[in-house]
């Protein structure tokens, strides 16, 4: 067994940290009422629901009755799109998204083609940013709703969501924004951005995994998306998960107390990992903006190689990477993400993501360097690729 173990999948899930645990803890064992219990039990439970609501709440600059808890980002994602769409319907049928958006987001919107709606998928640049002038073209009276995420899960880029946000609302049309990825590395404020509903997920702040939230702006109408109880303002029914959101809470207020120490951290040990690699190895590229992503996304392809066996022989170093998003590791999806910047499929499926945090060190950085060198360069020597383009 491998000594090392060096965790560079943090876009994938992240750890639970020792703070967010020990305020899980008690609601685990001793504080275990329902929240909408009367006695004291209940009572108990129901104060930490509201406690972490408003941490959410305070996190994003929304009022506390804006947010409502789900199981993640992928159940926040598809209850925004279908949801304001069932909800909005007599004023127009026509919804904006773009074509890297999370996969989640993507199948709602296929539901709701099969459903009589039409969907516009905004293509990207090279560096995956959406064109506004694009956006503009697009929108008619018709467009209820324009959903693009704030940074994207496999490249990193950075949307211009403030600029999105604000052509949507000039048109009349509601805003939704993937947020799951951007929380914690980005400082996003509902109230300075014009964002009606955005998504995010627990477990990518060091949070437990089965807590998300979605924020609705006070006004926008959306439907229920579980119908039999009374929970989240009657419009998610259902027993609430008091201690994985009670982690969450704290999770994300631990996310925005220390977000510019974190990303200043983060941003410096990304740059010169993408330095080394860029320079140390051959026929590499980094995808996705330059500059204008999140400081914990490395998205890079080598050339002439299998990512699959890139990241196999890089486990068997004891690092863990990721080709890709984990919701589509194991299907037979089309790497879609990569395929919009115009990488060809070959390339696509010779690309690796290595996602960073704040607990990764320098040392483990120059470990991944040195078996990354090997890897690549076996890889390449045995690649049947590398010998007709080399002619060797």
């Amino acid at each position: 067994m491998n000594e090392h173990k060096v965790y560079l999948d943090n876009a994938a899930t992240t750890s639970i940290s020792n703070e967010v645990l020990k305020e899980m803890m008690p609601y685990l064992t001793e504080n275990y009422g329902n929240t909408n219990s009367l006695h004291s039990f209940g009572r108990n439970t129901a104060e930490a629901l509201t406690k972490a609501r408003d941490r959410v709440a305070e996190a994003i600059g929304a009022n506390s009755n804006e947010i409502y808890f789900t199981s993640g980002g992928t159940e926040a994602n598809n209850w925004a799109i279908i949801g304001i769409a069932e909800a909005n319907q007599e004023k127009g049928k026509h919804i904006i998204t773009s074509q890297i958006e999370h996969s989640s987001v993507l199948s709602a919107c296929k539901v709701l083609e099969s459903r009589g709606f039409k969907v516009t998928y905004l293509p990207v640049d090279k560096y995956g940013l959406v064109s506004m002038s694009e956006l503009m073209q697009h929108l008619t009276r018709e467009t209820i709703l324009v959903s693009i995420m704030s940074a994207n899960n496999e490249i990193g880029t950075i949307q211009s969501i403030n600029a999105i946000a604000s052509i949507a609302k000039e048109r009349g049309s509601i805003f939704h924004t993937d947020c799951v990825q951007a929380t914690g590395l980005l400082d996003i404020n509902v109230n300075n951005i014009q964002i009606d509903a955005m998504t995010i997920s627990s477990h990518k702040l060091h949070g437990p995994k089965g807590a998300g939230a979605l924020y609705i702006r006070r006004g926008v109408k959306i439907a229920p998306l579980i119908v039999g109880g009374s929970q989240e303002h009657n419009l998610r029914a259902g027993t609430i998960n008091t201690p994985a959101i009670v982690g969450f809470g704290v999770a994300i207020s631990i996310a925005k107390r220390d977000l510019d120490v974190n990303v200043e951290k983060i941003t410096k040990l990304r740059n010169y990992f993408i330095n080394r690699i860029l320079t140390e190895i051959e026929d590499t590229s980094l995808n996705g903006h330059p500059n204008q992503r999140l400081a914990n996304n490395i998205s890079i392809t080598f050339n002439n190689i299998n990512g699959e066996a890139l990241l196999i022989m890089l486990d068997m170093a004891g690092i863990a990477v990721s080709t890709g998003s984990a919701c589509s590791v194991g299907s037979t999806e089309l790497p879609y993400t990569l395929l919009a910047l115009k990488l060809t499929l070959e390339q696509a499926k010779s690309t690796i993501r290595f996602s960073l945090d704040v607990s990764t060190s320098k040392e483990e950085i120059d470990y991944t360097m040195e078996k990354l060198i090997v890897c690549v360069k076996k890889l390449r020597t045995i690649s049947p690729l590398v010998k007709i383009k080399g002619g060797k």
